[in-house]
Formats: C-alpha cells, sequence, structure tokens
C-alpha cells in the first residue's frame, strides 16, 4: 500500500538507488547531507509514509458500513479499495523519477497536499462514484509522496543516525497494516460527529496540514536535474492496459459478463503487448525506458515478479473478503473485526523481521514453504468460517506463510547489477501493487459471486478459500523455480592466489 503491504525489506532496496537512474543526462553527486537532520524531519516523512500505508487497511473495516451509507455494488466496494492500488501502482516508477525532475522535497510536498487534499474529497464523497474517482487520486498523489522517503532518509541521515531512520521506516511499513485495521475499527465504531466511515478519510486531513506546515520548515531543499527520462508514452499504455483488465474482473459478475468485458481483456492483453514493443523502441533509441527488458533477463527476475504477483493478490484478497464476512454471517463490530485481523498481520510482520536470523542458505527455502503454509490454510478458510479461537489460529497461520514475501526482493536483487537496482526494485514493487490490484478484482469477484448464489459469506468463504489456495500454490511453484535457480547459481568462492 506506500508499500501497502508490510515488507521491511523492499522498501529499503527500492529506495536504495537514486530514482533518477543512471540514464540521468545530469551528472550525479553523492547524496550527502544538506544539514544536520533532527527528528521533526524524519517525523514528517515516516507519518507521510505511514498515512498512505494505512489508508489501504482503513479502508476494509469501513466497507460494510460505507456499503449501506452510500449503496454500494460489491463491484463499487472493489474499486473503493482496488482503485487506490491501482494508480499507486501504475505511477509508482513515474513518481520516484519527478522526484528528480521537481526535486524530493518539492515532490513530496505536492504529494502530500494532493494526497490531504483528495482525502477530504473521500470524506466528503456523496456517491460511489464520486468516491471511486477520489480514490484514484489518493493513490496517484501517494505515488508522488512516498518514493521520496527514501531519497530524503538518504541524503540527510547518515551513518549511526540513517540506521536508525532505516529501522523507523521498517517498523512503520511492519506496523502500518496492523494500525489500519485497528484504527480503521475504531473509527468506524466511535461515529464521531455522526460521521461513520467518512472519519477514515477524514482524519487525514488534520494530520496532512500538520505535516505540511511542519514540513515545509524542516524539509531541506535539494536541486532538480534536467534529462530525467519519464517515459510518458509506456506510462499511458501501461495504465490503459491495466485498466482495460482490471475494470472487467471488477464488473464483469453485476453485469453477467457482456460481450464488452471480453472484448475490453483481449484489447488489454493486445495493448500490452504494444506497450512491451515501444519500451524495446526506447530502449533501442538509448532512453530509458519504464520498463527494461535488460532488467527483466536478470537472474532470477522473472519468477520472483511472477510471484510478486501472485502472493500478493492473494493477502489483498484475503483482507477485502475476511472483512466482508467477519462483519457479515459472524455479525462483529467495525472494531471486532478490525482486532479480528491482528493475530494475522502480527505473525506476517514477525516473518518479515525476523527471516534474516535463518541461515542464508535455508533463507531462499522458506519463501516456497510459506506459501505452501498459506496455500494448506486457505482450504480451511470454508470449514472454520464460524469463527472463534481456530479460525484467528488460522489466519495466523496465513500471515506466517505470507511473511515470506519480503525475502523475495532480498533473495532477487542481490543478483541485479547496481546500476540496475532501483529499476529492477521499482518493477518488483510495482507488481507488488498491481498483484493486490488483481487480488481484490479476482478473489473479490470469486467471494461476491458466491454470497450472491449461497445467500451467505460463510458460503462465499469454501469459494473464496480454494481460490486462494490455488494462487498460493501458482506461487509456490515460482518459489520452487527462484529457489532451484538460487542454489544453481551460488557463487563458488574464488581460488585463493599462490
Amino acid at each position: 500500500m506506500v508499500d501497502v503491504l508490510p515488507t521491511p525489506a523492499a522498501p529499503g532496496l527500492a529506495g536504495s538507488a537514486d530514482p533518477a537512474g543512471p540514464a540521468s543526462a545530469t551528472p550525479r553527486k553523492p547524496p550527502t547531507p544538506h544539514r544536520p537532520a533532527g527528528g521533526a524531519l524524519l517525523a514528517v516523512v515516516l507519518l507521510g509514509q505511514f498515512m498512505a500505508i494505512l489508508d489501504v487497511s482503513i479502508v476494509n473495516v469501513a466497507l460494510p458500513t460505507l456499503r449501506s451509507d452510500l449503496d454500494v455494488s460489491g463491484a463499487g466496494l472493489q474499486l473503493v479499495v482496488a482503485g487506490y492500488t491501482l494508480a499507486y501502482s501504475v505511477l509508482l516508477i513515474t513518481g520516484a523519477r519527478l522526484g528528480a525532475v521537481l526535486s524530493h522535497r518539492r515532490a513530496f510536498l505536492l504529494g502530500l497536499a494532493g494526497f490531504t487534499l483528495a482525502s477530504l474529497a473521500c470524506g466528503l464523497a456523496v456517491g460511489p462514484t464520486t468516491l471511486i474517482v477520489f480514490r484514484f487520486l489518493q493513490g496517484a498523489f501517494a505515488a508522488l509522496m512516498t518514493p521520496q522517503v527514501m531519497s530524503v532518509i538518504q541524503r540527510n541521515f547518515a551513518g549511526a543516525a540513517r540506521l536508525r531512520a532505516l529501522g523507523y521506516f521498517s517498523a512503520v511499513i511492519a506496523g502500518g497494516v496492523v494500525v489500519g485495521q485497528v484504527a480503521g475499527g475504531l473509527l468506524v465504531s466511535a461515529d464521531l460527529f455522526g460521521a461513520g466511515w467518512r472519519t477514515v478519510f477524514l482524519v487525514n486531513v488534520p494530520i496532512g496540514a500538520v505535516l505540511l506546515a511542519v514540513g515545509a520548515r524542516v524539509m531541506p531543499a535539494d536541486e532538480a536535474r534536467r534529462g530525467v527520462d519519464l517515459d510518458l508514452p509506456g506510462l499511458v499504455l501501461l495504465a490503459a492496459s491495466v485498466l482495460l483488465v482490471v475494470m472487467p474482473l471488477v464488473l464483469g459478475h453485476e453485469l453477467g459478463w457482456p460481450a464488452w468485458t471480453w472484448a475490453s481483456l483481449a484489447a488489454g492483453v493486445a495493448v500490452f503487448g504494444l506497450f512491451v514493443y515501444v519500451e524495446g523502441r526506447v530502449a533501442a533509441r538509448g532512453r530509458r525506458p519504464l520498463i527494461s527488458g535488460r532488467v527483466l533477463a536478470a537472474p532470477g527476475l522473472r519468477p520472483a515478479a511472477a510471484i510478486l504477483l501472485l502472493a500478493p493478490a492473494t493477502w489483498a484478497g484475503f483482507l477485502f473478503t475476511t472483512t466482508l464476512h467477519l462483519q457479515g454471517d459472524l455479525g462483529l463490530s467495525p472494531l471486532m473485526s478490525g482486532l479480528a485481523f491482528v493475530p494475522c498481520v502480527v505473525a506476517f510482520a514477525f516473518v518479515g523481521l525476523n527471516w534474516q536470523r535463518v541461515p542464508s542458505r535455508w533463507q531462499v527455502c522458506l519463501i516456497p514453504a510459506g506459501f505452501t503454509l498459506a496455500a494448506v490454510s486457505y482450504l480451511f478458510i470454508g470449514p472454520l468460517a464460524g469463527g472463534g479461537v481456530r479460525y484467528e489460529a488460522l489466519t495466523a497461520l496465513i500471515g506466517l506463510g505470507l511473511g515470506v514475501m519480503s525475502i523475495i526482493m532480498s533473495v532477487t536483487l542481490e543478483h541485479v547489477p547496481v546500476e540496475d537496482a532501483a529499476d529492477a526494485s521499482g518493477l518488483l514493487l510495482t507488481l507488488m501493487q498491481l498483484g493486490q490490484v488483481i487480488g481484490v478484482a479476482v478473489v473479490g469477484t470469486v467471494f461476491l459471486t458466491a454470497a450472491g448464489d449461497g445467500g451467505s459469506t460463510r458460503h462465499a468463504e469454501y469459494a473464496t478459500g480454494r481460490a486462494l489456495a490455488a494462487v498460493a500454490l501458482a506461487a509456490a511453484v515460482g518459489a520452487l523455480v527462484l529457489a532451484r535457480r538460487r542454489w544453481a547459481g551460488r557463487p563458488v568462492a574464488a581460488p585463493t592466489a599462490g
């Protein structure tokens, strides 16, 4: 979510290289601090990152209340959740490069201002259409704001201060989903000023205003750079391709899958083919494409890309459907349904924060093992859908299995050349966000269709569990390929001289 998933390793890697990249025409200077950085600067950028993560999970708990208040369809709920992530995923790489064009300070503050105003607009939305539009805008401004966070940390903190800043950054990423689920439930249940679900958006407004005021004073200026390739044709084609595929997946089940939905899916595939062709032409002219073919050819990146598309799909689909079930047949309040996710997300974060303690030779083996555990656990969602301690223990097992996602970025990027690190990490993070969009669209459709057929969310959990298990199993197969390549390509120590 932004990283909407609590993957502490990923953001650090994504920000480890200048988002402008090696193809920038302006010579780079070492990212040295402009002036001593203090706690206020770190608090501003981390709270901005935290808000962006929060705005994915905090909305999940409010969905049933929002649905009844605005009379939102099932497809509308999917777009409320997925619209934010869709805009973020498509614009993430461009947002990172705009940080070099505008300067990281300007890009962060502009993104924060837009995110705050879009949050206000979401909270005041009078209908589902306007809410969905403003959610897309939220995601777009988040894509401009959050890529600057690591750049600001790298430029303004050094030595032990930088290590502490990165530790806090990881904690923000890991804790965002937990706090979002609980905070969303608390805000909706409190029903402040009778605002109900609107408070999950309006809470961003005073926080954003304070961050803007403080940020304008404490964020040091940095120079904008010229000659950065934004690859706008590639951006337009990628966005069109994703929309042409996602929209029929979301709307198809409610409309009875008319001819236009199948035509749209076919057009999405065709436009993506055109995107691949255009990207190749951009690279052939010596420019920097949005997604580089050279990066895709890096060892292990393709299976990792497949995993990071599939695994987040199960995570997002699970959060979306489970929220509807907890407040549906189980009748939990928004607060109690938010608290019900704590075992799952804490287990997820536990793996993300502790996998490096495992001996390095076994770390890659954790990935297929984790996805296999998640796949088996998903099969019991239906039988245990009545709730209780066993259901909570099952969600913890799911979180434990999916927590291995935080390992994939590290395993994959260790063999990527330094000059391609920014593009590779940007690509993988983009795929993670797109995976979440696909999860909400596809798994959400399975759940809503089954709930409509059987008349209950408990009935829908059986079909949903099978769908989630199939996707997690596919991720496990991809993880086995990645593990096999990792072991086959393990470098051998060079012979000593003499």
